[in-house]
């Protein structure tokens, strides 16, 4: 192992709890040991504890599993009274202390304003009689319930009702009920979900979003209570040395409702700001809490806590270490960390530990190769949460995530084995096959792979003279460096296996292979639409591959998710965007977390790059773009260039056949997600 990262694999303490080295596993909404918004209720997860076994086995030195409500979401049963939930934990615990890794449960209070109800949900509570209805199953009341009334992060048009002292006070109790019993398993510690991210405490926290009369709000004691309260109750039972972490924010990062800062930005904090959590922490540690599992932000800002790849590595380093100097317990920096970067923080005493989340899930190995000096084979998270955690959100619209997806998450765009090992997994081929796979992106370079690994004979053709296909596009802006080492990570890939790689190869009769099976991954073209002057235009490929020049100023025409990435792209160079779009918002589309959106609408808003929604382009002229905008107020718009962003079209080689497999993009037009975990669903049944 590199010397650089040393740091990180010295012991520390939490508490009387030695842990052997300085990673923390984070916690993920979807990784609870008690399941997580399932209609069987809570129940003690076993594709979870797999997971959390497999990391351990490979070095990690605490896990924090994702939140566990203390009131199941669906019935409303309390975990305090699932006996054999526990006795199914304690065996899980052994196995776990056989690894030397040590594990805390993370318990939450609730979400209140920031819980993500649907779609499909949302309508049912705003009527009063469906949502007495469902209550019995569902009680969307509880679920949203707030220190005060105030509208829903994710539904502006709901009002969440104020949370009445009784239950607090029960909450309180089930919080110490709860961790007792996590204690008598063998748990290590526990964590309190949160005064972190504008999660229910931290609204407590928080007075921008709390303003009760009572013992629990007012003054920075009484919106401190909560928490407080909790970790008393909590050491009460399970006693002094029992470890209790907290999940911080440092900062909200908020300028106003919804409405998050950027990174460097001068703005006005009406979160917590820093004078007040240097004041917080300290309290929060004198209160009882062992350790500060701390980042930055909350729902508004929601893209500090979840950082996307527009975020700058390490983002919450600084605030972090800053925060340390207030407390004497240790504390666990979380938020885009670079191993090399935290190694460092560490042995300069500025934090104690490294928080690692979703990386956990795209490669269950990472530390292992950290270790061994296999850097290159560590398959790297790109940060797109369109697995893991893609709540989507965009105006007028609550969480308009399927339910399959809200009551999966914690599965990975990249490793389709992630929380879903059942269905994805490795099983070798009945018969032997030659395979022929036409088209090496990101889909046929997967495919390959799987049907390589499966004891199949693969050779895969690829008309250009690399691999990648149009991911590289994808992968060329500056802030895109992980899918840039993503595309790496597949070339080496497609080396360790029986895979022929035919370069600057384009086939155009796929019956002159002679092969078995044929799996077609030719991608998708770039739409066109039929309108004047559009012979002016490039499409957003020949922009991002470079086979074309921009000038200062460029129109964008489509504001999903490629054209904001566009215009974020040419913001950074220091060149004018503007985007028109004919929806009503940027980035409408299912799938693509809030925390990416958020970012790039925010930042357009914050840097005034200007955006035309509900606008239709009329006419491309050699020096801009006629519009017509909602009002139907028509205008020109000056542009050196005309990029048009308005979606791709499926390009399969060949049809559908009995021998024939069309995948990715050439089938249906979707995301990277969509693109492996499609290739595995047919490399799997060949």
């Amino acid at each position: 192992m590199d010397k650089k990262y040393e740091a990180l694999f010295t012991p520390w303490n939490v508490g009387n709890v030695q842990i052997k080295n300085r990673i923390v596993m984070c916690p993920m909404g979807g990784t609870s040991l008690f399941g997580w918004f399932e209609l069987g209720g809570c129940h003690f997860d076993k594709e979870a504890a797999k997971l959390f076994l497999e990391r351990a086995n490979n070095n990690v030195g605490l896990i924090i599993p994702g939140i566990a409500p203390l009131r199941d979401t669906f019935w409303g049963k309390w975990l305090w009274q699932n006996p054999k939930m526990f006795e199914d934990l304690k065996e899980f615990m052994d196995e776990i202390h056989k690894t030397d890794t040590k594990l805390f449960v993370q318990l939450t209070a609730g979400m209140g304003r920031s819980w993500a109800i649907t779609e499909l949900v949302a309508p049912l509570h705003k009527n009063k009689i469906t949502r007495a209805l469902v209550k019995p199953i569902i009680d969307t009341s509880h679920e949203l319930a707030c220190p005060s009334p105030q509208p829903s992060r994710w539904a502006h048009d709901i009002e969440c009702p104020e949370m009445t002292k009784e239950q607090i006070h029960e909450i309180i109790e089930a919080f110490a009920k709860t961790a007792k019993l996590c204690k008598d398993a063998g748990v290590d510690g526990v964590e309190v979900h949160a005064v972190h991210e504008g999660y229910l405490l931290d609204q407590f926290a928080i007075e921008f979003f709390n303003k009760r009369t009572d013992e629990y709000g007012g003054s920075f004691e009484n919106r401190y209570r909560f928490a407080a309260e909790v970790v008393a109750a909590i050491k009460e039972v399970c006693g002094e040395d029992y470890p209790v972490s907290l999940r911080y924010s440092v900062e909200s990062k908020m300028k106003g409702f919804c409405k998050g800062a950027m990174p460097g930005e001068d703005y006005v904090e009406v979160g917590r700001n820093m004078e007040e959590s240097e004041k917080a922490a300290k309290y929060l540690q004198d209160a009882g809490y062992d350790m500060l599992n701390a980042d930055n932000g909350t729902y508004d800002s929601w893209y500090w806590a979840h950082p996307p790849m527009y975020m700058p590595q390490n983002c919450n380093l600084d605030d972090v270490a800053h925060i340390k100097k207030f407390v004497d317990i240790p504390v666990v920096c979380a938020g885009r960390m670079e191993p090399e970067d935290a190694a460092k923080a560490i042995e300069e005493g500025r934090i104690d530990g490294m928080g690692v989340a979703r990386q956990f899930l795209a490669d269950p190995e990472w530390i292992t190769k950290l270790i061994e000096d296999r850097l290159e084979d560590i398959k790297p998270c790109i940060c797109c949460h369109s697995g893991c955690f893609n709540f989507s959100s965009s105006k007028g619209h609550a969480n308009t995530q399927d339910l399959t997806d809200t009551m999966g998450l914690a599965r990975c765009a990249i490793n389709p084995k992630t929380m879903q090992s059942k269905k994805y997994k490795i099983v070798p081929a009945a018969k032997k096959k030659n395979i022929a796979v036409i088209g090496g992106g990101i889909g046929g370079m997967e495919a390959a792979i799987v049907c390589a690994k499966r004891g199949h004979s693969v050779t895969l053709y690829e008309k250009t003279d690399k691999l990648g296909g149009v991911f590289i596009a994808a992968a060329a802006p500056s802030f895109k460096e992980k899918d840039r080492d993503l595309i790496k990570w597949y070339e080496r890939e497609v080396t360790r296996y029986p895979i022929t790689v035919e370069l600057n190869t384009e086939v155009k009769d796929i019956e002159s292979l002679g092969a078995d099976e044929v799996i077609i991954a030719t991608g998708a073209t770039a739409r066109r639409i039929p309108i004047k002057g559009v012979e002016y235009t490039m499409d957003a490929t020949e922009y991002l591959l470079g086979e074309k020049t921009v000038g200062q100023n460029v129109v964008i025409v489509g504001g999903g998710l490629t054209g904001c990435e566009i215009a974020y792209d040419l913001f950074l160079q220091g060149k004018n965007p503007t985007i028109v779009e004919m929806m009503d918002d940027l980035i409408v589309t299912k799938g693509v977390c809030l925390a990416n959106t958020s970012f790039l609408r925010d930042c357009f808003e914050a840097n005034k790059v200007p955006v035309h929604l509900e606008t239709k382009l009329n006419e491309v002229l050699e020096d801009g773009v006629m519009v017509t905008d909602k009002a139907g107020n028509t205008f020109k718009i000056d542009a050196d260039n005309v990029i048009m962003s308005v979606g791709y079209n499926p390009a399969p080689l060949a049809p559908k056949a009995k021998h024939v497999h069309v995948i990715g993009d050439a089938n249906k037009v979707g995301n990277l997600r969509t693109v492996i975990w499609g290739a595995w669903d047919v490399a799997m049944k060949l």
